[in-house]
C-alpha cells in the first residue's frame, strides 16, 4: 500500500492545476510549445475535440482540423508541459463520447452543432 501512495504523490506533483473545462465536440485552440534547435515557440492548433481518454496524469485528448483540404489529427497528454494552454472557442452539442464518424466527413457535414 505504501508504494501506491508514493506513486499517487508523484502523479499529483506532475498534474497541472489550471485546465480549461472542455468536452468532446468542442472547438478548442491548443497552444503547443515547440522546440527547434535552441529556439522555442508557441504554435496554435485549432480544431474539434474527437475524444478524451484515460484518467489522472495519463489522460489524453485528440483534436481534428482541416488543413489545405486534408484532415489532420493530433493527440496530446492533458498534463503535458508542452501544452501551454487550451482555449475553448465554441461549445459543441454532441451525443457521443467519441466522434470518429467525423473522419469520414468533409465540409459542412463535418461540422458539429453549437450549444446555445
Amino acid at each position: 500500500m505504501i508504494a501506491y501512495d508514493v506513486i499517487r504523490e508523484i502523479e499529483d506533483a506532475q498534474k497541472k492545476s489550471e485546465i480549461a473545462e472542455f468536452h468532446v465536440g468542442d472547438t478548442v485552440r491548443v497552444h503547443n510549445r515547440i522546440k527547434e534547435g535552441n529556439r522555442e515557440r508557441i504554435q496554435v492548433f485549432e480544431g474539434t475535440v474527437l475524444k478524451r481518454q484515460g484518467g489522472s496524469t495519463n489522460e489524453t485528448f485528440t483534436v481534428r482540423k482541416f488543413s489545405s483540404g486534408v484532415g489532420v489529427e493530433k493527440t496530446w497528454p492533458l498534463h503535458s508541459p508542452n501544452v501551454e494552454k487550451i482555449e475553448v472557442v465554441r461549445r459543441g452539442k454532441v451525443r457521443r463520447a467519441k466522434l470518429f464518424y467525423l473522419r469520414g466527413r468533409v465540409g459542412k457535414r463535418a461540422k458539429v452543432k453549437e450549444k446555445m
